[in-house]
């Protein structure tokens, strides 16, 4: 069984753990603790900005997730963004993610969010097939940035 719940500062080391493995299996990218903890910290401390959740599985952290908000004029309300998932290798294929989807679910239709919205890599066809079968849809947008 996974519990979910909210993050907290002591969780901050392990999130920022997590961002760094994910970073690195997905992207091959290293990401600096020097960048990634003080991140980790200012979303764990500014709840305006999101929040974190963490799973437990077996007494013992298995999972992450973020969520940033996005206002929508064309729905009056926010989406929440998904982000900074991670499940730890041994628990994986355990329902970990399914748990933390349901939950931050719940939390945004109390929330009277308009939505939910992630980004996935275009090659992770894996975590595609768990958001599809999560009832997700691929939308026609692209993701456009710069980055300073």
């Amino acid at each position: 069984m996974n519990n979910v719940r909210k993050a907290t500062i002591k969780d901050i080391q392990s999130i920022a753990r997590f961002n760094q493995a994910m970073s690195l299996e997905t992207e091959s990218k290293s990401l600096s603790s020097d960048l990634i903890i003080p991140g980790v910290t200012y979303l764990v401390e500014h709840p305006e900005a999101g929040f974190y959740l963490v799973a437990e599985t077996q007494g013992q952290l298995s999972g992450c997730l973020g969520i940033t908000y996005e206002w929508s004029d064309w729905r009056n309300g926010l989406f929440w963004w998904i982000q900074s998932v991670f499940v730890e290798p041994d628990f994986r294929r355990q329902s970990v993610f399914t748990s933390m989807y349901e939950h931050v679910t719940d939390l945004a239709k109390q929330d009277n969010a308009c939505g939910l919205r992630l980004y996935v890599e275009k090659e992770n066809t894996q975590a595609q097939a768990t958001y599809k079968k999560l009832d997700m849809i691929e939308t026609h947008y692209r993701l456009m940035e710069i980055e300073f």
